[in-house]
Formats: C-alpha cells, structure tokens, sequence
C-alpha cells in the first residue's frame, strides 16, 4: 500500500504484514483468526498488557516502529498499554476556525458519498444504515467520507476538529478485524466491527457523523463523556491495536486539500499528523 506523507511529499510504501498475510489467507490462519475474534480472548491480551509483566515489551515496541520519545510528556510507564496511551507534549494548532484539521494521526483517505448513501472503498460497497445502524436522511448525499486509519505506531489519542455539542452516541458491538487495508476486499470491516456512532453538531461544519472502529485483538475505544466540547478538546483513545475512525460530512461544508483528494483517486493514503489542516470550510454553499 502506497502512502505520501502530507508534510514532505514523500511516496512511501508500506510493507505487508506477514502475520496479517498469514491470518486472512491462510485455512491455519483463519481457524486461529476465530480465536481471536473471542471476547474472552480479547479480554486476556488487554489483562495481560495492563500487567507490570507487560512492561518487557516498550523498548522493543519503540525499536521496533522508531517511535521518537521526545515527543512525548516523560513518564514513568507501568505496563505496556500504560505506554501504548502515552501523551504528546504539543499539537499543532491553527489560528484559522475556518481550518479543517485532521483528528488524530494517521493515513487518511476520502470517498464521496454516493445519492443512494453508499460508499464504494476499493471493491467493497457499504451502506451507510449498516455502517451506522440506522437511516439517514438526504442531508449526507454527495457529501464526502474521510477515513483515518491508525497504525500501532501512531499517537492513539483523537481530539474534536471544531468546538459545538455532542447530539447523540451509542456503542455498536460487533468483531475486531484488522483494519488494514489487505482484508477490504474481503471482508466489510467497517460494518462488522466494533464500533462507537456519535453525532457531532459543529459550528463551523455543520453536523458531523463521527465512528471510531476497533480492531484486531484489543483496540479497545475509550471515548469521554462530554456534552459540549471545543476543538482540540481530547475526544477519547484507543488502546493497543492499530484502529480506524471515520467522519460524515454533508455536502458543500468543506473542501479537502486537492493533494489528498487526488491521491485518494489513486489509491494512494494520505499520512498526516493531529492537528494538520487538512481542508477548509465552504464559506457559500455552490448552487
């Protein structure tokens, strides 16, 4: 899978996981895959990853992704996910409300909604009443879809691009797929996973549909209980595992910087880092 990074321009490729490989294209593999979908299963790893026992694994985690430390407030860490959860000294902010920035880092990719409320993600069709698990209205017609996908090596905390109110929110229970891009094909992750709805009402962005989408094994979805929030107000976190989050946007609300649109039509993701503006508020909606 192709990526660029948003700040440099860089092509990178990233490598296929062998063990992903392995669980999704193998008969082995797919009968321990089962295994894993086991909650009880589940439960164990995030046990285990909350012990002292676990905390063996840091250094060898922080190799093995070049994580860059000094990024992050120093602390002390007392077991594997303590660390997994760790929080950034700074995020970048704009001096812009009519910026749209991204929530979270990540790999990023935009879809459009169709007139039907269908998305079209490589050969894999979702509707969005399964996405969400109920009807929505024609407001999201041709409006746009943005998926961050977040790798084990990313900052897993997630904040709110733009300050308003939360309207609504429920827990949709379901299995943890990985959220790589080498089962889409496959399997429809995004409505069969785990995952959490929230409606976001913004004052810049109008109403934004927001889901966070766990992932293989644990990642597990921790979102705060908040009425009212300002953006770059802390959402919530994932615990370990890569995971994804997706985001509705009515039509004519915001514009997504033309580079990553137009890697998007290739097929190429997007990385960018929490806090980068990503697009700009449509001041006038187009006849």
């Amino acid at each position: 899978m192709k990526y660029k990074n948003y700040r440099n321009n860089q092509i990178m490729i990233e490598k296929s996981n062998k063990a992903l490989l392995f669980l999704y294209h193998t008969i082995l593999g797919r009968i321990i895959l089962k295994l894993l979908y086991n909650k009880p299963i589940s439960n164990l790893a995030a046990f285990f990853l909350n012990l002292r026992i676990s905390k063996p694994m840091i250094n060898h985690y922080i190799k093995k992704y070049q994580i860059d430390m000094n990024l992050y407030k120093k602390k002390t860490y007392k077991s594997f996910n303590d660390f997994f959860k760790r929080e950034l000294k700074d995020i970048k902010k704009t001096k812009s409300k009519d910026d749209f920035i991204s929530l979270c880092d990540s790999k990023v990719m935009v879809y459009k909604i169709t007139d039907d409320l269908k998305l079209k993600i490589k050969n894999t069709t979702y509707n969005l009443k399964e996405l969400i698990k109920e009807s929505l209205n024609n407001e999201y017609k041709n409006g746009i879809c943005i998926i961050y996908r977040l790798e084990p090596k990313d900052y897993h905390h997630y904040i709110f691009n733009d300050e308003g109110e939360v309207l609504s929110n429920k827990k949709i229970d379901g299995k943890l797929h990985t959220v790589n891009p080498i089962v889409y094909d496959s399997y429809q992750v995004f409505t069969e996973n785990k995952r959490e709805v929230t409606v976001l009402k913004t004052k810049n962005f109008d109403e934004i549909i927001q889901i966070e989408v766990g992932a293989l094994c644990v990642g597990r979805i921790n979102n705060y209980s908040v009425k009212e929030f300002k953006r770059y107000d802390e959402k919530g976190f994932f615990e370990f595992g890569g995971s994804t989050i997706i985001q509705l946007l009515k039509e004519n609300k915001v514009e997504i910087d033309q580079e990553i649109l137009n890697n998007s039509m290739e097929e190429i993701e997007t990385q960018v880092f929490i806090g980068d503006r990503i697009g700009n508020k449509i001041k006038k909606e187009k006849k």
